[in-house]
């Protein structure tokens, strides 16, 4: 094995020096565009950085849409070869997806619930049927319809009124994640004449069927700062304040429980939260702190039978543990223990029933699910799954009294089921399993495995890779690797049908559990964020070279693909160890990490001190400045580069991969293509349509495919 270390690197270091990509479009007396250099300097702590391309940040200048819109077009008529290729592929994905399908049926306060959707449409159709599937549908909501006129449409937050005559829902037609709330008369298909602005979109009916909680965002930041309780009928100006977030390392949020008996307001932050209570039957009453917030302290709780169930981490229990408290008495001094804590075994959630107690555990990197009866003469159990590349979770359990527990299963070469396990006789039932059509998909003709690189540090971190079924390794197959890496998300192995464009083409598809996520329990988190975040970045990279050390891949023919915080990944590896890849995607990529978290007006930057540290702290400020993708472009060779943003961005915003993608066309030595794409139209999450979406994801695989040589 030291051997092939030495040989790899030796490699390296010459792929370092002379790799220039044979395949890049014979495209390149088009000049591309280069954003005016104004230098702004930005002092702190006497460390002085001079920003050229800070004047970018002003979606109001004109001179920053032309730069924009200058190199979308560049990005055009670079890949204008490749149009035919984006519209093939486009087909091909929308090909696998059954265009007239619907969701499994979930029964809630005498109503089925199914969301559909129709050959040709982009969007879903909500209905629900009353006591039984044979009865007559009711469209609660025709999203095609509601989107004819907006080129971006998201509807989420779908709340029914406790007597199932009304729905409160919200909108956003920009993509900067500000919803309005409208609400919905189910008798007569009538909208209420208020509209709620600038919220999450959710909401929470109390019991009397017209007091609607919501939260609000700060006009500024988008913090979720406020809770307001709006009366049906009444103008929304006069619309009563309950709660105000007035830390702004804090967000807020408002639900009900399960057993629909109280109202819940949560705060939380990176590393603490706390909860109010209030009787879900007395809307006009004053909420009560269930247990004061404390630095480190994680809850969050279920209500049962006159109890709450606490899922902490209080007293060291890192990987979370549950406790028990009566309704009258919710100081943590109250809480006793049902479940340990222990090292090995985070536990994620829990679902009540009447009869059980519902576990989500991760064990070794693996979900599972666990079964409790509360009948202590009846032994649990866990339900039994068998490979090392799956996910499973509960979903859609909303009733207490059933012995069903649904939940939903899929892995990297299995398409995703949703599934009815009896949780007293131990069958299940599979209600669906999601159609790749086509006819040519079979699960059998794919391989998924999960294998273990080595970190620098001696660390084992897990990678989860399908591939076709009979490919060999080969330093010639093109290997596209993805990881995301932050704020404790674990990058679970899932099926994908678009992913299929890959693997029949000869592609091995890598996820690589990067510190920074959950995927082997809280430390593995904790060991990836503040003045450990390196160790993400280096994580991927020793993923990298394991990939080619083992002969999956070479430099040559390995990608790399992350977005948003994952994006901020994308930057990192480019600076460290560009040598290692032929082409990177970054899509929405935080990579201005040092300025935008110095900018307490910029969305989520303070409730992210504990994530990525505060930098007015200088050891904060020094150790994120050594990272931060913009701050550490250096003269030197970079990978073919494919940066993607949107305009509307609230949560990385558009000048961050505006501002490097200009500053490493001043600075970068190769000849490598270097593409920034910017949907004027469209914020965080691209497209909002399933169909649209699926261009984008065509444009990425062109993108390689070019790379590769792959004409189709």
């Amino acid at each position: 094995m030291n051997k092939l270390i030495l040989i790899a690197f030796a490699s390296f270091l010459v792929m370092g020096a002379c790799k220039q990509n044979k395949n890049v479009p014979q495209t390149m007396s088009i000049t591309p565009p280069k954003a005016d250099k104004k230098p702004k300097n930005l002092e702190v702590h006497g460390d002085v950085r001079v920003d050229d391309y800070y004047w970018l940040n002003d979606r109001e200048n004109e001179e920053v849409i032309d730069y924009l819109e200058r190199e979308n077009d560049y990005y055009q008529k670079m890949t204008a070869h490749t149009t035919e290729l984006q519209k093939q592929l486009f087909e091909e994905m929308k090909s696998r997806i059954k265009e007239d399908d619907s969701s499994v049926p979930y029964f809630y306060n005498g109503y089925y619930y199914i969301t559909r959707y129709e050959t040709g449409k982009d969007y879903p159709i909500h209905t629900r049927k009353k006591e039984n599937l044979d009865a007559e549908e009711e469209i609660l909501f025709d999203v095609n319809e509601m989107a004819k006129e907006y080129s971006y449409y998201n509807l989420n937050g779908i709340n029914i009124s406790p007597d199932n005559t009304k729905v409160a829902f919200g909108v956003d037609t920009l993509s900067r994640r500000k919803y309005t709330i409208h609400i919905k008369n189910l008798e007569t298909g009538d909208l209420y004449p208020e509209s709620i602005d600038n919220t999450t979109g959710g909401s929470t009916w109390a019991n009397d069927n017209s007091s609607l909680f919501y939260t609000r965002k700060d006009e500024q930041t988008l913090r979720s700062n406020k809770i307001y309780k709006h009366q049906l009928g009444d103008d929304v100006g006069s619309d009563q304040e309950v709660y105000s977030e007035d830390d702004d390392t804090f967000s807020t949020y408002v639900y009900k429980t399960k057993s629909e008996a109280y109202i819940v307001i949560g705060s939380y932050s990176t590393l603490s939260s706390e909860v109010r209570i209030l009787d879900a039957n007395t809307p006009d009453g004053e909420f009560t702190v269930f247990n004061l917030r404390e630095n480190d302290l994680e809850y969050g709780i279920e209500h049962f039978n006159g109890n709450f169930y606490v899922l902490t981490n209080a007293d060291g229990a890192k990987n979370f543990k549950l406790m028990k408290t009566p309704v009258s008495a919710t100081s943590k001094d109250n809480w006793e223990e049902l479940i340990a804590h222990r090292a090995d075994v985070l536990l994620e959630d829990i679902d009540i029933f009447q009869e059980y107690l519902v576990v989500s555990e991760r064990f070794n990197g693996l979900n599972e699910i666990r079964i409790i009866p509360w009948d202590k003469n009846t032994p649990e159990h866990y339900l039994p799954f068998d490979n090392e590349t799956y996910t499973a979770n509960p979903t859609q359990n909303i009733d207490f009294n059933t012995q069903l527990l649904r939940y939903n299963y899929n892995s990297l070469n299995t398409p995703a089921s949703v599934i009815d396990y009896n949780m007293g006789t131990k069958e299940k039932t599979v209600l669906k399993e999601t159609e790749v059509l086509g006819g040519a998909f079979n699960k059998d003709n794919y391989v998924s495995e999960r294998v273990w690189a080595t970190a620098e540090d001696g660390t084992k971190i897990p990678m989860s890779l399908v591939y076709k079924k009979g490919l060999k390794k080969d330093a010639a197959n093109p290997v596209f690797q993805y990881a995301y890496g932050s704020y404790g998300y674990t990058s679970d192995p899932r099926f994908s049908s678009v992913r299929l464009s890959l693997l029949d083409r000869g592609f091995v598809y890598a996820i690589s559990h990067v510190r920074g996520g959950d995927y082997m329990g809280r430390a593995w988190y904790d060991d990836g964020k503040l003045f450990k975040k390196k160790n993400t970045f280096t994580d991927f990279i020793d993923c990298s070279k394991y990939l080619i050390e083992e002969g999956y891949t070479s430099s040559d023919h390995l990608y790399a693909y992350g977005g948003s915080a994952g994006g901020l990944l994308m930057g990192a590896i480019v600076n460290m160890s560009p040598e290692l890849y032929n082409g990177v995607i970054a899509a929405v990529p935080f990579v201005d990490v040092i300025t935008t978290m110095l900018d307490d007006s910029i969305p989520l930057t303070t409730s992210e001190y504990d994530e990525w540290g505060n930098p007015n702290d200088l050891d904060a400020y020094n150790y994120i400045k050594s990272y931060s993708p913009y701050d550490q472009v250096a003269a030197k060779e970079y990978p073919n580069l494919y940066v993607t943003t949107g305009l509307h961005d609230s949560q990385v915003q558009y000048w961050e991969p505006a501002k490097w993608v200009a500053k490493l066309r001043e600075v970068k030595t190769d000849n490598n293509l270097l593409y920034l794409d910017t949907n004027m139209d469209a914020g965080h999450g691209g497209a909002s349509g399933r169909f649209e979406a699926l261009k984008e994801i065509a444009k990425d695989y062109a993108f390689i495919f070019d790379l590769e040589g792959i004409k189709e």
